[in-house]
């Protein structure tokens, strides 16, 4: 692929991407669901064209959404997590081989991302966390270990919607940069 097909697709997933963004000012309630359809969207760039691309792309997206959207806990969540960790998945899954140390590493890095974007979130942007107060002392450890839940079953949809465009729309998709 030729860098100006290169910089249009990243052009276009960085375009898509920032929108999906845009919509957690119209749907709040997706706050979360939103950013990790965002970061999905850099599978693409890491298997049609590479990583560097890829980073490229994410750090844009990261950059704008902090700069145009009203929802920075979005943009924190974006761009602690789901932008990067697309791009993170298909690297410790080649490099390392055992598969529980695989898995261990990947949580370690979603627990790092989750306090760290949190800790952002609460002492810097001075967003309190309302969903803390109903819960008490137990309200911090019951929603990590809830996005903990929610980050395996992100890894396995995303392990899942790779292998379904690798089987069904790569070819699809290739033809339209052909041309």
């Amino acid at each position: 692929m030729r860098n100006s097909a290169k910089t249009a697709m990243g052009g276009m997933i960085a375009a898509l991407s920032l929108t999906i963004m845009l919509l957690t000012a119209v749907i709040p309630y997706l706050q979360y669901a939103l950013p990790a359809m965002s970061g999905a969207l850099l599978v693409l760039m890491v298997i049609e064209i590479s990583k560097k691309w890829a980073l490229c792309t994410y750090a844009a997206v990261s950059i704008l959404s902090f700069l145009i959207l009203p929802n920075k806990e979005a943009a924190m969540v974006y761009c602690a997590f789901f932008g990067i960790y697309p791009i993170l998945k298909p690297v410790l899954e080649s490099k390392i081989k055992s598969n529980t140390l695989c898995w261990i590493l990947k949580a370690i890095f979603f627990n790092i991302a989750a306090i760290a974007s949190y800790s952002v979130i609460i002492y810097i942007f001075g967003i309190p966390l309302e969903e803390t107060d109903e819960l008490g002392k137990w309200g911090i450890p019951i929603l990590l270990a809830m996005g903990n839940v929610m980050f395996v079953l992100y890894d396995i949809c995303i392990t899942r919607v790779v292998t379904l465009y690798l089987k069904r729309w790569q070819k699809k998709f290739r033809k339209l940069f052909k041309r």
